[in-house]
């Protein structure tokens, strides 16, 4: 049972980085759910991406938990209004798939983003850039 309620806690703990960090744009949340290392990587990433995609939106479709980590589907939307990895701002809408592992420890994200993939060539597909 107490592996359970950690097992939630931590999905708990992954979804505030969707919902609150990027869909909320609370970067103070960062504080609370990654190691400090983690933490200072997601406030300079997430301005970035920003401001590339003013209207980003990360829809989780599935989250699945195993002992410390979390599994989390994901759908990205968001316009593509401003520089983005060298692509000028084009002004098309976006809509890609992605899937991250995080790993967890002590109800906060120590690892994880190295272990996410996402439609990069269709996104860029969908800004023209190939």
């Amino acid at each position: 049972m107490r592996e359970m309620m950690s097992i939630e806690k931590n999905k708990a703990v992954v979804r505030r980085l969707w919902e609150e960090v990027w869909n909320q744009n609370n970067l103070n949340v960062c504080d609370e759910i990654f190691d400090n290392e983690y933490a200072e990587h997601e406030k300079r990433f997430a301005p970035k991406m920003r401001m590339a995609f003013p209207d980003l939106h990360f829809t989780v479709e599935d989250m699945i938990a195993e002992d410390h980590k979390v599994v989390t589907r994901l759908t990205l939307t968001g316009t593509h209004q401003g520089e983005f990895m060298g692509i000028a701002a084009t002004g098309k809408s976006i809509k890609v798939t992605g899937t991250w592992i995080h790993r967890l420890s002590d109800n906060r994200i120590v690892e994880g983003r190295e272990w996410g993939e996402w439609d990069a060539l269709e996104m860029m597909k969908q800004l023209g850039a190939v």
